[in-house]
């Protein structure tokens, strides 16, 4: 396998990925787990905490709510431009 299709291969399996969060967080019940994840991952306030393993622990909550939100929300181009392998030759990307 080339870097091209090692390349194209990873965009059709974050393109899966993409697909398979979006289907799992929709329909009736999305909405509910969604609001629940928000809350207990601290999406809308700070993460900050005087004790490092509480902050620790709500920074890496907090990451996990980044991601959902990002496979949701961002194109796929987007998405790509987050998750891509880096130090991939320009003409490549």
């Amino acid at each position: 396998m080339n870097v091209k299709e090692f390349i194209d291969a990873i965009r059709i399996r974050l393109g899966d990925r993409q697909i398979a969060y979006r289907r799992l967080f929709s329909g009736p019940l999305a909405g509910i787990v969604l609001k629940d994840l928000a809350r207990f991952c601290r999406a809308h306030e700070s993460a900050m905490h005087p004790d490092a393993r509480m902050h620790a622990l709500a920074e890496g909550r907090r990451e996990v709510w980044l991601r959902i939100q990002e496979h949701l929300n961002l194109s796929h181009d987007q998405l790509w431009h987050l998750y891509a392998p880096r130090n991939l030759p320009a003409s490549e990307e």
